[in-house]
């Protein structure tokens, strides 16, 4: 299956919303909410994706010549490349009715698990939504990480006991998705968390625990002194507040205020391995995609996923390879133009 036929599938169970794009920048969903637009006048999640394409890459062919290793690990478990599919929910209503979020984590993690990668599963009001991600990470070998919403700290407390019996290794919240509208005016509360509520949440989960939606250096500092493994600089692909700036943008400066302390991941816009590397040689460890691994889900199912790893794989290899870099830990500043 290609990736091209995985996007000609999409387009028969996607929508309204999402149109499955030829290329997914933003600008066809742009404010849908529902949908997979960005919030307001929708311009955060186009920025996200054009940032990346205004970095440009330094060509280096006067090199050695050998195979290029695009292998990461993470917390003690090893992948094929730096990559990993985003935390995504209410799939229905946002890419269409073909799916819930049950039967899309049933075929997400595996997929991901098949192709050499892992998901970051989603989360949602419906406490089984939860529920069925981690019983997915669970079926797979622990390979997944559960990311639970910035709930109540009894809510939040029941779901990590839902993620410790999955045996997943590493932990996450989406603390940015106190912005979402269906978080606000729930009855227990949902929404932003102090450094003391967020060490306690991270001292009850016991494993290494990512804070997502962090978008300054004061924020990373922040997570770092709340006892947080790593963080994901993160604006929620544009979907909790407008007129912020593209995660690229801020990217270098909060790696080189944490980095070696924990670990930096980074999402929004990423759409290629020409991307992934641009964003390792900003200084991620690692990235996250969404939205094309919905695609990739409605599209083509587990083969799907596994295209699309494929590709992005072939890509980031293939980058590497022309700057003259042949393993992730060669990846610097230096290939950025």
């Amino acid at each position: 299956m290609t990736y091209q036929e995985i996007l000609e599938a999409a387009r028969t169970c996607s929508g309204p919303y999402c149109k499955a794009c030829p290329v997914c920048n933003g600008r066809a969903c742009k404010n849908t909410m529902p949908g997979p637009g960005a919030k307001g006048s929708g311009t955060v999640a186009i920025r996200n994706y054009e940032a990346w394409q205004d970095i440009c890459l330094n060509m280096d062919t006067i090199t050695v010549n050998q195979l290029v290793d695009t292998s990461y690990t993470f917390f003690g478990q090893r992948y094929e490349l730096p990559v990993f599919a985003g935390p995504v929910g209410a799939v229905k209503l946002h890419y269409g009715d073909k799916l819930t979020d049950l039967a899309y984590n049933d075929i997400l993690v595996p997929g991901c698990a098949q192709a050499g990668i892992a998901a970051f599963t989603g989360d949602g009001a419906d406490p089984e939504v939860f529920a069925g991600a981690a019983k997915a990470i669970g079926q797979n070998g622990g390979k997944g990480i559960p990311t639970v919403k910035p709930w109540d700290r009894d809510t939040i407390f029941a779901k990590l006991d839902d993620a410790k019996a999955s045996g997943a290794k590493v932990f996450a919240m989406d603390i940015d998705a106190a912005g979402l509208p269906f978080l606000k005016g729930l009855t227990p509360p949902a929404g932003s968390k102090t450094v003391a509520e967020l060490r306690e949440i991270i001292d009850y989960a016991g494993v290494p625990f990512l804070i997502k939606g962090v978008m300054t250096v004061k924020g990373a500092r922040k997570a770092l002194e709340a006892g947080a493994a790593g963080i994901v600089v993160s604006n929620h692909g544009g979907r909790v507040l407008d007129g912020v700036p593209a995660t690229a943008a801020v990217l270098p400066a909060i790696a080189d205020a944490v980095k070696g302390q924990m670990t930096v991941l980074v999402d929004g816009g990423i759409r290629t391995g020409v991307d992934v590397c641009k964003a390792l040689a900003l200084g991620a460890d690692a990235v996250i995609l969404a939205r094309p691994y919905v695609t990739a889900v409605y599209g083509g199912g587990i083969e799907g996923v596994k295209a699309l790893t494929r590709k992005l794989k072939g890509e980031l290899e293939d980058t590497m390879a022309m700057c003259g870099v042949h393993s992730l830990a060669e990846i610097s500043r230096d290939i950025i133009f």
